[in-house]
């Protein structure tokens, strides 16, 4: 089945095309971050009002969580990248990377540091960077429906 290409699959398929890659160079960059100092010492504030982070935090210690978290990021957005030779591989980093989003948008309820006066809906700077993983998580659904789609024309 020939499918015809036009102006607006065209653009579709560039869009999807900048999310990939666009998604997994933020996890691989981002991830490797985690790995530096500064960047141990940035997500602390998030880190301590998690439930789940601060756990993990008490037994990995500050750098063992950061590298926990760059490692998982790092080896997500190397699977996103890879959908052209592994779509199955791809898709299972696309969804392991909305899980980790679902995850940062989460701190928005768990940080105050997020709000100005702790109000509704005054965000600091914080807050604005972590309303923007929205984005990504929406990224991270196309790319795994993406992913999954070519996974399966491949049977």
């Amino acid at each position: 089945m020939h499918t015809r290409h036009t102006p607006v699959s065209e653009l579709g398929s560039l869009g999807l095309t900048i999310a990939r890659y666009g998604l997994a160079t933020v996890f691989v960059w981002v991830g490797g971050l985690k790995f530096v100092d500064y960047e141990v010492q940035n997500a602390e504030p998030l880190v301590k009002g998690s439930p789940l982070t601060s756990l993990l935090r008490k037994k990995l210690g500050a750098h063992g969580l950061g590298r926990l978290v760059g490692g998982t990021q790092v080896g997500l957005g190397m699977l996103v990248a890879a959908k052209p030779f592994a779509p199955q591989a791809s898709a299972v980093g696309s969804l392991g990377a909305a899980t980790m989003m679902v995850g940062t948008l989460s701190f928005l309820v768990t940080t105050p540091e997020a709000w100005q006066d702790r109000r509704f809906p005054q965000l600091s700077m914080l807050g604005e960077a972590l309303l923007k993983d929205s984005v990504l998580l929406g990224a991270s659904l196309l790319t795994a429906a993406e992913s999954l789609r070519a996974a399966q024309a491949r049977r």
